[in-house]
């Protein structure tokens, strides 16, 4: 289905992740890390984002353990970064995927 986030009309599914990850940018980025109660979005926030966008760009799945062991954030962190589901509102600022092991 589609809707639009800044300004930009993008696919998405049921739940509101993209279908279409070439649809992304960073505006609606921000837009949606808004719409999840995160942010504002800083240096830290944008390298995790940059992490799943790569990982998922070469097709390998990342869960919060995996994230913890690629030094791009410790698990404490990642959680401060997006309290209350922190891979599931990642994926979906980083425009990916939601990560099968989500429920």
């Amino acid at each position: 289905m589609k809707t639009t986030i800044a300004g930009t009309e993008i696919d998405v599914n049921e739940e509101g992740y993209l279908t279409d990850a070439s649809q992304w940018n960073e505006a609606i980025a921000a837009a949606i890390a808004a719409e999840e109660n995160v942010g504002p979005l800083t240096d830290a926030h944008w390298k995790i984002i940059q992490h799943l966008r790569e990982k998922h760009a070469a097709d390998e799945q990342v869960t919060i353990r995996s994230l913890n062991k690629s030094g791009v954030a410790p698990t404490k962190e990642f959680y401060a970064l997006f309290p209350k589901g922190p891979l599931k509102k990642a994926a979906r600022i980083a425009g990916v995927p939601k990560p099968a092991g989500c429920i």
